[in-house]
């Protein structure tokens, strides 16, 4: 492949990733989770109290209400772009959070279901990885404007 033809395949991907619809859906895809959530939360409220009593959140109630406003407008923030930064960063501590109070794979005795909280554990440490990602390239787009 010639240096030529490397600059052109990269400027066509650079063109479709980087369109507007492209970067929407993104974002959409990463706050999927952040959206579903508390959408089943408010169908089934007595499912989210049975969660946050689970993980020993109280009051219940409280701490149901809270998570549904929060993931919902953490993720308006970041894909609408108004204070994507501050909503990224948000969503990325709140899943760090998370992710230590319910997938202690190191408490679990060892099988399918370690192995599973193992891996879940460490796909949501991507996913927040990626939300400080986009709170940096927006945090940087601002700095150059």
């Amino acid at each position: 492949m010639t240096l030529s033809s490397t600059a052109t395949i990269r400027g066509s991907a650079s063109h479709l990733i980087g369109s507007p619809v492209a970067r929407t859906l993104s974002l959409l895809a990463l706050c999927a989770a952040y959206i579903q959530g508390p959408l089943t939360k408010i169908l089934d409220f007595d499912g989210a109290l049975a969660e946050m009593n689970h993980f020993g959140l109280q009051p219940a109630t409280f701490f149901a209400i809270a998570v549904i406003v929060f993931e919902l407008t953490a993720s308006a923030l970041v894909i609408s772009g108004f204070l994507r930064w501050a909503g990224a960063l948000s969503l990325a501590a709140f899943t760090l959070l998370a992710t230590f109070i319910a997938l202690r794979f190191w408490d679990m005795a060892p099988g399918m279901d370690r192995m599973m909280a193992t891996n879940a554990f460490f796909e949501h440490l991507g996913l927040a990885g990626a939300f400080v990602l986009v709170a940096a390239l927006d945090l940087n787009k601002g700095a150059r404007t």
